[in-house]
């Protein structure tokens, strides 16, 4: 596990190595181990790293035996053993016991479709000097990042964004400004869709691409596309076994490290699915990790406890309260651009305290895409019938926001796919014309969210419903907020953190199965449930869904509250979201009669990162 950053002048002059060294320095902590860089004219390519594989061999810059092309790598390969023999029979020699290495052979055989045949999750650069050409590439489900800014005389690149604006500031370049059009995505979603940022001009690499740099111009393509056609043709059973079997695959080449190793156990289906696995395939005792909260409603451990006993896992657990005041700003410079999904939080500390003891930890995430595990997947359409829906919204759009009867009106005039949409972006899919300022409406075209999705789902009418909402959360919300939070969370603490549910065997198999095996009788992970009942105790699979959460909406009514005002008052400053619009927001969520939590937290987090990068400058050092 690394960090990596680079840069390309497409001037003609020749990189500057201090500016190399200083985009390396800004992401220290992903790899506190060791540093390489490497400056070739008018490439400079650079990494830290975090030694998992190889302790001493998998040193990178890593380059080909006629120097041809140099490899910067940020992830795992899992299966870089298996490959070895059939790369070797095709010509290649190797030097160490790294998966880079084998990434490296692999291009300089079969150039940028060398990938293909690897499983894991990866993020990397190569530099052809011939041919003055560079590679970018992205793992299948997003699990690494990388992110790229370009203009006429440069190219900039990095695992973060907090690297780019380095490089940007070492070169003189205008520091970039907001991205108006991604705020209303933020403030719906709680982060930011792939491929934009909060950085005008920074983008993000999309999950299964690369990007090909060459003589000045720029290509990105798909290299990797998930299956939606494919149809799994067995029985339950037969998958059951199926699914059995790639799972514990997946488990069992995700414990190959040459430093410590344990997992994140929460007590709940996927965790203790994944640790139960590790249980079999492990050949020494299982290190698990929990944590808790003294407020009973976000608590698990006791369930984290009974599997841990089951197993027979060498546990360690810890109460914590959060410092989310004294945190939320070494957090937000962790993820650089605004990130409003609380449960980074508890992410963080579960991170910090495994990194005690462990170098590499396996996590469940993933479970609930892939079999259907949330509740949302299963909520049923209106029921109006299509040709009513439009009086209903007209009766919705007379009414004032917060009046008696509007939401439901409101409700009742969607569509499934823009009912379901609505849920999940705050409501701003309905409101955002009445939140947003109408200054801020004229600056951006369009203030609606929901293009994202809409997209997704409108690609696949004959999905059936729970299908086709998984799909999107599975190639939108997973990469752009539960990837992106465990990997900024995890290196935080450079910690590498494991997930075996999204090794791309799995994820294929998965998106092949019958709806029915994975939603049924009004529940998710139908398929997922029977494979844990063989590993652990029934009580942790029936019990109620609980997440990884933080009590935020209580937070906003005590501990937070005199902090909470000065950031929205602050904000409203700002000409983007109405003033009347906030004050409600806060008004109806105190008087409990909306939980408006989300939507608040959101506006927090933009209003520290306005502070922070727009007013405090604090990134351009």
């Amino acid at each position: 596990m690394c960090g990596v950053a680079g840069y390309i002048r497409l001037d003609g002059k020749d990189a500057d190595p201090t500016i190399l060294q200083a985009m390396c320095d800004a992401i220290e902590h992903r790899g506190p181990d060791s540093e390489g860089v490497y400056v070739d004219g008018p490439a400079a390519l650079g990494m830290r790293r975090l030694a998992i594989i190889d302790l001493e061999g998998g040193r990178q810059p890593m380059h080909s035996e006629d120097g041809r092309l140099t490899i910067v790598f940020n992830g795992e390969c899992y299966d870089f053993n298996h490959q070895r023999p059939s790369l070797e029979a095709a010509g290649a020699r190797f030097h160490t016991s790294s998966d880079t290495e084998c990434v490296l052979r692999a291009i300089e055989l079969f150039g940028d479709d060398g990938i293909d045949r690897f499983r894991g999750m990866f993020a990397f650069a190569v530099w052809n000097r011939e041919r003055n050409r560079l590679l970018l590439v992205r793992d299948r489900i997003g699990q690494k990042p990388m992110h790229w800014y370009r203009d006429d005389r440069h190219f900039i690149f990095g695992s973060e964004i907090k690297s780019i604006l380095v490089a940007m500031a070492r070169l003189g370049l205008p520091r970039p400004d907001p991205c108006s059009q991604a705020i209303p995505q933020y403030l719906a979603y709680g982060y930011v869709p792939d491929p934009l940022t909060l950085f005008e001009g920074i983008r993000k690499l999309r999950p299964g691409h690369r990007l090909i740099l060459e003589n000045g111009d720029v290509h990105e393509e798909s290299w990797w596309t998930l299956d939606t056609e494919a149809r799994f043709q067995g029985t339950a059973e037969q998958a059951l076994e199926t699914l059995d079997h790639l799972l514990e695959d997946s488990v069992g080449i995700r414990l190959v490290s040459d430093v410590p190793l344990g997992a994140f156990l929460s007590g709940g289906v996927d965790s203790s699915t994944v640790v139960g696995m590790m249980c079999r395939r492990a050949t020494e005792r299982v290190k698990t990790f929990s944590i808790g909260f003294k407020d009973g409603d976000f608590d698990e451990l006791q369930y984290a406890r009974r599997v841990a006993k089951h197993l027979g896992t060498q546990h360690a657990e810890e109460i914590v309260e959060p410092d989310a005041a004294g945190l939320i700003e070494d957090i937000l410079r962790h993820f650089d651009e605004p990130f409003a999904d609380s449960s980074a939080i508890p992410t963080y500390y579960v991170s910090r305290m495994a990194r005690k003891h462990v170098t590499v930890a396996l996590s469940g995430d993933g479970g609930d895409e892939l079999f259907h595990g949330y509740a949302r997947y299963g909520r049923t359409s209106s029921g109006v019938w299509p040709v009513f829906r439009p009086l209903f919204r007209l009766g919705a759009s007379v009414l004032p926001l917060g009046f008696f009867g509007r939401a439901r009106l409101w409700n009742l005039s969607l569509g499934d796919d823009e009912r379901y949409i609505h849920h999940f972006t705050c409501g701003l899919s309905e409101w955002h014309s009445r939140f947003f300022t109408s200054e801020f409406r004229d600056q951006v075209g369009t203030t609606d969210p929901s293009k994202p999705y809409l997209e997704v789902l409108r690609r696949h009418p004959n999905m059936d419903r729970t299908s086709r909402r998984a799909l999107a959360d599975t190639l939108i919300y997973l990469p752009g907020d539960i990837m992106t939070k465990v990997d900024r969370m995890s290196m935080m603490v450079s910690l590498e953190a494991r997930a075996p549910l999204l090794d791309h065997h799995v994820v294929e198999f998965a998106q092949s199965l019958p709806s029915g095996m994975k939603w049924r009788d009004g529940e998710g992970k139908w398929l997922l449930k029977k494979l844990a009942r063989k590993l652990v105790p029934p009580e942790v699979i029936d019990r109620k869904k609980m997440g990884f959460a933080v009590p935020i909406s209580s937070w906003f009514n005590a501990a937070w509250m005199r902090e909470a005002d000065a950031w929205l008052d602050g904000f409203a400053e700002r000409g983007i979201v109405r003033r009347a619009a906030i004050r409600r927001l806060r008004e109806e969520h105190r008087q409990g009669r909306r939980d408006h939590s989300q939507l608040l937290w959101s506006l927090m987090v933009l209003e520290m990162w306005y502070r922070d990068y727009v007013d405090g400058r604090c990134y351009s050092s």
